[in-house]
């Protein structure tokens, strides 16, 4: 009776994960979706310490009402701009709770774990350790701790070799020889520092890519540690995270039309002197304009496409945005969202900005659905997005994002873009839009510009 409570149980919470993951599909049902993700993972929780010999409940309710306060917390008070650190880190924390896990059943069974044993435990470890100190490394990337450029050294390769030659030896050897604990210990801390070396050389623009991989990392790991305890419900969800963030991986490659081999070693990021090669030398100018002069465009356009970027995520500008938005509208103005996929530092961060801000899902377009729109927009409103808009992609076959598919606002009739200052995006490179006849360029924080766009209109 026990055993069917566990198994039945077990399998309810792998439906309402099943459920969870179908309705994140959608911002209208998201919320929803991640509910009932955690409620199943609440009762597969339940489930597992019914069937194992818990040996002091007291802790492990400690443990639950401390995490919970830490998580409610964190999720009450992070900023919308290190919403992709936290993921980064909560992927990180994934790993490590997996190796844990595996840590504590290899001394249980020490010193003679079978040997599907030790391969499940073995697999755990590197993976979760690597997941775990790679994403301290994107989250120091994000953050802005650790530069955003990419970090390559001498014998960068040969060195990552050597240290997976080092593990796949020692797991040899213990396979032959569990008793032999030192070697574990050994395996952790390169499975630790691999996982470091790997990131390192991935530039910020690549970020959303490693984002998503570390995330599907971290469903491996926990779905290898479902193995090595025998927990169909650990099994499930491991599965699913591992697929669901391996295929977003895949859709975020896809994007960048870059292969994941190139993304993780192709060192993508640095600062390039591309531009000045693409001009033959060519002395370059910008022209800047004020909000009095974007008004006056902005009024008398019939289609306005606004194409949201980290810089609007920084400067907490998305309600302010609408607002610009809604008065547009109420004057006559058809506004659209263009939003590409690789656009701010995850997946879907600029759907999760806007929607913070109330706007609606049906006015924010995919890049597919958007590009045939730009020829006829009247007015492209850049906030902040730069690689995804670089006409570099499709003019310049020596830069470095060349083949990347982007959001065709060179197409529009005018081009007003919010700027802070000249710098250049993640990719390291310039933007050709600045420096195009049509372009007016607004420099400034962008909350404070849309702000006094909104009381000019006003």
């Amino acid at each position: 009776m026990r055993e069917n409570i566990i198994y039945i149980s077990y399998l309810i919470s792998a439906v309402l994960f099943i459920l969870g993951l179908k309705m994140l599909s959608h911002p209208k049902t998201a919320r929803n979706g991640n509910f009932l993700s955690a409620f199943g993972m609440l009762i597969a929780i339940c489930a597992t310490l019914f069937e194992r010999n818990v040996i002091n409940y007291q802790l492990i309710i400690i443990g639950i009402i401390l995490g919970s306060a830490i998580g409610a917390f964190l999720a009450v008070t992070v900023k919308m701009t290190e919403m992709p650190q936290m993921v980064g880190l909560l992927n990180g924390y994934g790993g490590l709770a997996s190796a844990l896990v595996v840590v504590s059943e290899y001394v249980r069974l020490y010193p003679t774990p079978t040997l599907y044993e030790i391969s499940t435990i073995l697999i755990t470890l590197v993976i979760g350790l690597i997941t775990f100190s790679g994403s301290l490394v994107a989250y120091g990337k994000l953050q802005g701790i650790v530069t955003g450029q990419p970090v390559t050294y001498p014998f960068q390769k040969t060195l990552n070799l050597l240290q997976f030659f080092v593990i796949v030896t020692g797991a040899i050897f213990l396979f032959m020889h569990p008793e032999h604990i030192l070697w574990a210990g050994v395996i952790c801390a390169i499975s630790f520092s691999l996982g470091i070396f790997l990131v390192l050389p991935i530039g910020g623009a690549d970020m959303p890519v490693v984002v998503a991989l570390l995330n599907s990392y971290s469903g491996m790991a926990a779905c290898a540690a479902g193995f090595a305890l025998s927990n169909y419900a650990l099994i499930v969800t491991g599965a699913l995270v591992g697929a669901s963030g391996m295929i977003l991986t895949r859709i975020m490659c896809k994007a960048m039309n870059r292969s994941l081999t190139n993304v993780m070693f192709g060192a993508f990021g640095k600062v390039e002197a591309s531009a000045t090669a693409a001009t033959n030398g060519k002395a370059k100018s910008v022209q800047g304009y004020s909000v009095d002069d974007a008004q006056i465009v902005l009024e008398n356009a019939n289609e306005v496409i606004i194409v949201p970027g980290y810089g609007l995520a920084v400067a907490q500008a998305q309600h302010n945005l609408r607002e610009l938005a809604d008065m547009l509208e109420a004057k006559g103005v058809e506004v659209k969202y263009a939003i590409h996929p690789v656009a701010g530092r995850m997946p879907g961060h600029m759907n999760v900005l806007l929607a913070e801000a109330n706007v609606p899902y049906e006015k924010l377009y995919e890049m597919d659905q958007i590009n045939t729109e730009f020829e006829r927009a009247d007015v492209a409103l850049v906030v902040g997005a730069n690689d995804v808009t670089n006409p570099a992609a499709k003019n310049n076959p020596g830069s470095p994002i060349y083949g990347m598919p982007i959001l065709d606002v060179d197409k529009a009739k005018t081009i007003i873009f919010l700027k802070r200052s000249m710098a250049a995006g993640f990719a390291g490179i310039e933007n050709e839009l600045f420096y195009l006849p049509k372009t007016m360029m607004i420099f400034g924080d962008a909350k404070k510009t849309v702000v006094d766009m909104v009381n000019v209109l006003k």
